[in-house]
C-alpha cells in the first residue's frame, strides 16, 4: 500500500481522535490501560495508519520478534536509545498485534496526526511472531531483531515450522537497507539469513561454562533446511547452542556480538560482551541465562543503529526489568518477584534461574499461576513438557492459582512437589503465598500472561506503585 507523504488525511486524524477517546473511556472505567482498543478503533477506521506511523519515524523502524524475550529486549533497546539521546516511539506494554502498534501512534500523535519530533524518532515495536509476516512489508524496518523460535500456543501458532516458513517468505523481499539481527545459536533463526538480501548481524554465547551439563533438553528444531539432523557441541537452552547439520555441514555462524565470561547471580548477572571484537563489561540487572540473550539482542540492535558500546553497557545496567518480567515489589515485609512463563522452554529457564539464585537447602517460595485465556494459549498441556522435576528434593512451598489451578497443582504433584494450597482466586492465592513466605524472604510468582497481568496489578496496589500502563515509558 502506498501512502502519500505529508500531513495525515482528515480520515486518519478523525480515526486517531476516536482512538484516543476510546483509550480514555477504557482507563476511566478501570478496564485496563487502553493499550489495544485505541489502535483497534483507529486502525479499523483508517487502515493506512500503520504505514503512516512507519513513514513518520524519521530514523526508521526497529522490530523485535521471537517466542521468548520480546518485551524485555524491546525495553532494553528503548533504554539504550534514550541514553543515546533518541526518544523511541514504542509499545512498552507488550501489546504486539497491529492494534498495539497503532495504539502507540494514537498515544503519541498530536491533534494533526503528526508524531512529536518525528524526524528524530525511531519506531521501536515488539511484534507478535504470528503477525510479523503480514506487518513486515508495511513497516519496512531498518532493523529487524529475531530472538528465538520455540513451540508456543500450538492452538494459535501451529508448529514452529509454519512460523519459520512465513518468516522465510517475508524476508526474501528484504533488501540491503534492512539489517537482520539474528540469534546465531538458534538454527531456526540463524538460517533466516540464507534467503534474504538484507545485511545480517549475529549474536550468541561463546562461553562453554554456560552450557547445560547432563540435562535432557526439549528440542523444537531438529532438522536442517536440507532435511538433515542437527547435532550440538554445546546446548545453552532447549535447541539453542553450538549447532551443526550432520548432513550438509552447515554450522552455527560466528557471532559478531557475543557473550563471554558469564557470571550468573541470584538477582542479576555480569558478562563480557564482545561487539565486533571490542569487549565491554555489562552488569545485567536480571537473573537467568535467557536474560543474557535478551541483552545480546538489544546490544546487537543498538550497534546496528550506531550506538557506541559504552552507551549500550551503561544503559543496560541502569534499565531495570520490563513490567512483569522479573519486576520486584516490596509487600508486607517480603520481596515479590514476578516471572512470566508461557511455554516449556521459558518455564525451564525460569526454573534454572530459581535454582541458581537459591543455595542448596534454602527454601523456595512460589506462587504458580496458570490461565488458559486466548492470550495464554488455551491448550495447557505444555506444562507437562516443563522440567518442574528439577525442584524435587528441594524445600519448596507452592501455592497454585489461576483458571487452571487444579491442573497446575496436579503437575507439581507429579513432579514430586505437593502444593501447599490450591486457590483459583488471585487475591486470595497471593494472601496465602505471602503467609507461607517468611518475613524478609522472597516470593517468586511464576505466571502465564493474563495471570501475570492480574497479579501484577494486585501487587502494584499493595506496594503503592503505578499500574503497568502508567509505569511504561514512551
Amino acid at each position: 500500500m502506498v501512502i502519500a507523504s505529508g500531513r495525515p488525511t482528515i480520515r486518519e486524524r478523525a480515526a486517531l481522535a476516536l482512538g484516543r477517546a476510546a483509550g480514555t473511556v477504557v482507563r476511566r472505567l478501570g478496564q485496563g490501560g487502553g493499550t489495544a482498543l485505541p489502535g483497534l478503533v483507529a486502525g479499523t477506521l483508517a487502515p493506512s495508519l500503520l504505514e503512516r506511523l512507519a513513514q513518520q519515524a524519521g530514523q526508521g523502524v526497529v522490530t523485535v520478534t521471537g517466542t521468548n524475550g520480546k518485551t524485555t529486549t524491546t525495553h532494553l533497546i528503548a533504554a539504550i536509545l534514550r541514553a543515546h539521546g533518541v526518544q523511541p516511539l514504542t509499545n512498552p506494554s507488550g501489546s504486539n498485534l497491529e492494534r498495539g502498534l497503532v495504539a502507540a501512534y494514537v498515544e503519541d500523535a498530536d491533534a494533526d496526526g503528526r508524531i512529536v519530533e518525528a524526524p528524530s524518532r525511531v519506531g521501536l515495536f515488539e511484534v507478535d511472531e504470528a503477525v510479523l509476516a503480514r506487518l513486515f512489508p508495511r513497516l519496512s524496518p531498518r532493523v529487524a531483531v529475531f530472538l528465538n523460535l520455540f513451540r508456543d500456543q500450538l492452538d494459535r501458532y501451529g508448529e514452529v515450522d509454519s512460523v519459520r516458513q512465513g518468516w522465510d517468505a517475508t524476508l526474501a523481499s528484504a533488501g540491503p537497507d534492512c539489517t537482520l539481527v539474528l540469534n546465531a545459536d538458534d538454527p531456526s533463526i540463524a538460517q533466516l539469513a540464507a534467503g534474504s538480501r538484507a545485511r545480517v548481524l549475529t549474536f550468541g554465547i561463546d562461553d562453554p561454562s554456560a552450557q547445560l551439563k547432563g540435562a535432557e533438553h526439549a528440542s523444537d528444531a531438529r532438522f536442517c533446511r536440507c532435511g538433515g539432523r542437527f547435532a550440538y557441541d554445546a546446548i545453552y537452552m532447549g535447541h539453542v547452542g553450538i549447532w551443526r547439520c550432520t548432513s550438509c555441514g552447515e554450522r552455527r555462524p560466528d557471532a559478531r556480538v557475543s557473550a563471554r565470561r558469564i557470571e550468573l547471580g541470584a538477582e542479576g548477572s555480569r558478562v563480557e560482551v564482545e561487539i565486533d571484537g571490542v569487549p565491554i563489561a555489562i552488569d545485567i540487572p536480571m537473573a537467568g541465562l535467557y536474560s543474557v540473550y535478551n541483552v545480546l539482542a538489544a546490544a546487537a540492535a543498538a550497534h546496528a543503529l550506531g550506538v557506541p558500546a559504552a552507551t549500550i553497557a551503561r544503559a543496560i545496567a541502569e534499565a531495570g526489568p520490563a513490567f512483569g518480567r522479573q519486576e520486584r515489589f516490596a509487600v508486607e515485609g517480603r520481596t515479590v518477584r514476578v516471572l512470566l512463563a508461557k511455554n516449556p522452554a521459558g518455564m525451564n529457564e525460569l526454573l534454572r534461574a530459581l535454582i541458581a539464585g537459591s543455595p542448596e537447602g534454602q527454601p523456595l517460595h512460589v506462587l504458580a499461576m496458570l490461565n488458559d485465556g486466548v492470550q495464554d494459549g488455551q491448550d495447557v498441556s505444555w506444562i507437562y513438557d516443563a522440567d518442574i522435576e528439577v525442584l524435587a528434593g528441594r524445600p519448596v512451598t507452592v501455592t497454585c492459582s489461576g483458571d487452571r489451578a487444579d491442573d497446575f497443582a496436579l503437575r507439581w504433584h507429579l513432579a514430586g512437589i505437593d502444593p501447599t494450597a490450591v486457590i483459583p482466586d488471585t487475591e486470595a492465592a497471593l494472601d496465602s503465598a505471602l503467609r507461607h513466605t517468611p518475613q524478609g524472604a522472597r516470593l517468586d510468582v511464576v505466571a502465564t500472561y493474563t495471570a501475570m497481568i492480574e497479579v501484577r496489578e494486585a501487587l502494584a496496589r499493595r506496594a503503592g506503585v503505578a499500574a503497568y500502563w502508567e509505569r511504561a515509558e514512551r
